[in-house]
């Protein structure tokens, strides 16, 4: 019997049916999407990893891998038929390795990716890879939905962050592939199959990521802006000027700043004056702080700012990003949110910010925008917000109609309609309506060449 197996290879404390316990892990992090689960299994190596997936695979049942649970498209839910087996990461938590001379750390899938970025430090190494989640989120979700993040403009993505993996196949079979390797032309590079594709092609258990030089001294700096296009202006500026001393470049509406004090009020706005849009941008500067000084006024002076704050210290500066991680906690008590994780080319961003207030205002007026970002890549959160004391179930049913315009809009401008968060359940049909024929065929080729029986998180993206 297949339960009985399972339970013997994670042991008592491995498992569990019990429906308090199961429950937080069923349920998508916004409610959207609820699961069963025939058992829960945590195994605490990959080999019992690996047969668990080959006790499934011979039983021709579902696996469902899930890390920190913090995604928002439900790829890491099981569905509702309760035969499906919830395979929990979080008791893979080693960190393997760290060769600072190498610039490289070996962590495991369930790692939490603050406790990664502490291991780094420890070390005297920076690991890039930053969330608003970063202390619940695991290293194996991360990798496997291409997590984006802060950071991006200057390291790139989760993907860009890796050297290695060890992934459990459909069939049971370890892959281990967790080299150092910075160039290595033999063969295929097989780990690019794994990163982003939610668990549907593969297991991720460890991964070797990259680390970096601690960048020292670092600026913050918050921004108030007269528009979207003074953003993608100052943007263009600080490129010119600071080259990859920036590591992030954040777009916040004024809404944003006002939920965030109306619910967390000792996180007032750093400004007195009413602006509709705000810049928060840290910057590697080591003892050159007066570099940005100098961009600042000059940015004010062409009028892309009407005003700015540089902070002063680290609690200044962590102060300010508060604000920014605080955002989709604000959100909550405000009733339903559309929520759309979108990404268009740069220059672009005030062309579908423009077209997308108009689109909003015709479709939902009542509706509330609470759009924010990171611009440095193009990747905006664009979230609707319900109307005060409407019925909530009423307007997502409502809405539907109107994401389906945001990502025509998108489309039109050459975006895409999953920037960081994946497809999971819940973007299935758009994935279909806005990929070729052509395209969606390759992938579900791949999954059939990977995964023939289906095992592998079924039901997720394609």
């Amino acid at each position: 019997m297949l339960l009985e197996h399972l339970k013997s290879i994670v042991g008592d404390k491995g498992w569990s049916t019990d429906a308090d316990v199961l429950e937080p892990h069923l349920i998508e992090r916004r409610g959207r999407l609820r699961g069963e689960t025939l058992v829960m299994v945590s195994p605490g190596t990959t080999a019992q990893v690996s047969e668990i997936v080959q006790a499934c695979a011979t039983a021709a049942v579902g696996v469902v891998p899930q890390g920190g649970n913090t995604g928002l498209c439900g790829g890491a839910i099981p569905d509702d038929s309760g035969a499906q087996v919830l395979l929990l990461l979080s008791r893979l938590n080693e960190i393997r390795v760290i060769d600072e001379k190498d610039f490289s750390i070996v962590a495991e899938a369930g790692c939490i990716l603050s406790d990664v970025q502490d291991a780094a430090r420890s070390v005297g190494r920076f690991f890039p890879l930053s969330l608003a989640a970063e202390g619940s989120c695991q290293i194996g979700g991360n990798l496997s939905t291409n997590a984006g993040g802060l950071n991006v403009i200057r390291y790139g993505t989760a993907r860009q962050q890796v050297l290695g993996l060890e992934v459990v196949l459909a069939d049971g079979t370890i892959w281990n592939g967790l080299r150092s390797l910075r160039k290595d032309t033999a063969g295929y590079d097989m780990k690019q199959l794994f990163l982003g594709s939610e668990g549907t092609l593969g297991i991720i258990t460890a991964a070797t990521l990259k680390l970096y030089p601690d960048p020292g001294e670092t600026a913050t700096v918050f921004a108030a802006l007269s528009s979207a296009h003074a953003a993608v202006e100052l943007l263009a500026l600080m490129r010119e000027r600071l080259s990859d001393r920036i590591q992030a470049f954040e777009l916040l509406s004024d809404r944003c700043l006002r939920f965030v004090h109306r619910h967390i009020p000792e996180l007032a706005p750093p400004f007195e004056g009413a602006y509709p849009w705000f810049a928060l941008c840290e910057f590697a500067v080591g003892d050159q702080v007066a570099i940005v000084e100098d961009v600042m006024a000059d940015a004010i002076d062409d009028g892309l700012i009407s005003d700015a704050i540089i902070a002063k210290n680290k609690a200044e500066s962590e102060r300010l990003w508060r604000i920014r991680h605080a955002i989709s906690d604000a959100q909550k008590p405000e009733g339903a949110n559309l929520k759309h994780d979108i990404s268009v080319p740069i220059g672009r961003i005030e062309q579908f910010l423009a077209k997308g207030e108009q689109l909003i205002g015709s479709m939902m007026p009542a509706a509330r925008l609470v759009a924010f970002g990171h611009v440095g890549d193009g990747n905006l959160h664009y979230n609707i917000a319900q109307p005060v004391g409407a019925d909530a179930t009423q307007f997502l049913q409502d809405g539907k109609v109107v994401t389906e315009a945001i990502y025509d809009l998108v489309v039109e401008l050459g975006g895409s309609i999953s920037a960081e968060h994946g497809i999971g359940v819940l973007k299935k049909t758009y994935l279909k309506r806005y990929r070729s024929a052509a395209e969606l065929e390759l992938m579900r080729a791949m999954k059939t060449a990977v995964d023939p029986r289906n095992i592998l998180n079924p039901g997720k993206v394609i």
